[in-house]
């Protein structure tokens, strides 16, 4: 009986696994292609991701908040340095003055999150970040990140123009993740985004042959810091990143408010405290490791209302087992050669579920010709804004560069300050104060 149980435990951990697995692996191979770093820099920075990951997955479990929540690297981090790659070029900076001062600004950013958590910044969070807030910010960064992941697709990442062949068999792929995911049953919907990399990575192999040289990774490669660029102080984009690392806390206020239910828990004070010190701890590590920064992922929830795998040993051992993983220079030499359109392909599919978490934020909420722009205004700016080239924003002085160029940023400022400005209960009589409790 207990071999059985421990065969069960086993089991669940490499489902564990395979989402930790999914959800990285893409991360790494796309901002290493942003900052044009070597293969042996980009295997580097993919084992250090794992190995990073499954640490952050053990320390949270254990030591911070205690519940089988993936933390990893953050959807909306990805796309902010995405995106300040792209606009520094645009106006001229070059990628090590970026990326250099995206590490300064990610410690500080990271240190401050950290002390803010223990004086109970998420009491401040809960205030000021409404359901409304927080269907503008999931809204922009589906709308950011699908976009990156459907030129990826279209293998506009490495050619000005639609490869056919590639877009073929990444429609195609993401096609197959959703039909698994909508109409498969058990393991097959369990498993749709590693079926979908493994099944896509074959056949671009078999039609296109490797995407990259695969590479001999040692530990010097693994354990390089500041692979961006060497610390600079660029002050527009220090305070964007830590800008970012404060709106990126909202992350951990939404995922524990979320769990509640699920595990039948009420999560009190010390465990959001304990949860901020460490998403900021391994944020500032991230700045030096030359990671994108964590944060607990919302995704978490839907995977877990999908497997029911509630307790904490499963999610434990496949922490260890990802961890494990990083350690092992020659798997992740060979994960780094995944081709970037067939990671985008699972994602673009993964990541259309932002979008229903936004559409639950506003659930029970009616708009009228008034109340409209409480939700119109922020995210329609912010859209606008994501669709404008970079260079648009190259005449702006450095610091309102950084911050008006980024239409998450915009778009989220807008909707605290509307939020937190405007008494939107009293002009409808149908609408009453939304509780942030």
């Amino acid at each position: 009986m207990q071999m059985k149980q421990n065969f069960i435990t086993l089991f669940a951990g490499v489902q564990w696994l395979s989402f930790m697995f999914a959800n990285t692996v893409v991360i790494p191979l796309s901002v290493g292609a942003a900052f044009h770093l070597s293969p042996s820099q980009i295997g580097g920075t993919m084992s250090r991701s794992f190995l990073l990951t499954g640490l952050a997955c053990l320390i949270q479990i254990l030591l911070g908040h205690g519940l089988p929540l993936m933390e990893g690297q953050s959807g909306f981090w990805w796309s902010i340095i995405l995106n300040l790659a792209a606009m520094g070029s645009a106006s001229g900076l070059s990628l090590a003055t970026v990326g250099g001062s995206l590490a300064v600004g990610m410690i500080a950013g990271g240190i401050l999150m950290s002390i803010s958590g223990l004086m109970g910044l998420h009491k401040l969070l809960n205030r000021l970040f409404s359901p409304v807030v927080m269907a503008v910010l999931l809204i922009l960064l589906a709308a950011q990140l699908i976009d990156m992941f459907l030129k990826g697709m279209l293998g506009l990442s490495q050619s000005s123009q639609i490869h056919m062949g590639i877009a073929g068999l990444s429609i195609g792929v993401a096609l197959l993740v959703a039909v698994l995911t909508i109409k498969g049953k058990g393991l097959l919907s369990n498993f749709s985004i590693l079926i979908g990399l493994v099944l896509g990575w074959v056949l671009y192999v078999a039609l296109f042959g490797q995407s990259t040289t695969p590479v001999t990774l040692n530990w010097k490669d693994i354990s390089e810091t500041f692979v961006w660029g060497t610390p600079a102080f660029n002050a527009g984009i220090i305070i964007a990143a830590i800008l970012t690392a404060f709106i990126n806390t909202t992350n951990t206020v939404a995922t524990l408010r979320a769990s509640q239910p699920l595990f039948e828990v009420s999560v009190q004070d010390a465990r959001y405290r304990r949860s901020f010190l460490w998403t900021g701890i391994f944020t500032a590590l991230s700045g030096i490791l030359s990671l994108v920064a964590y944060a607990p992922y919302t995704s978490s929830i839907g995977f877990l209302r999908t497997t029911r795998l509630l307790n904490k040993a499963p999610f434990i051992v496949g922490a260890v087992l990802f961890t494990l993983l990083g350690l092992v220079p020659g798997l992740a030499a060979f994960f780094a050669t995944l081709p970037i359109s067939i990671g985008d392909s699972v994602l673009f599919v993964a990541y259309l579920q932002l979008f229903g978490a936004a559409l639950q934020n506003l659930d029970g909420m009616k708009f009228t010709f008034r109340t409209i722009f409480r939700i119109a205004a922020p995210t329609l700016t912010g859209l606008a804004i994501q669709s404008m080239p970079t260079q648009s924003f190259a005449s702006l002085p450095g610091l309102v560069r950084a911050i008006a160029g980024n239409g998450m940023l915009v778009g989220i400022l807008i909707a605290v300050i509307l939020e937190n400005t405007v008494r939107w209960h009293r002009l409808d009589g149908s609408q009453t104060p939304t509780s942030t409790t």
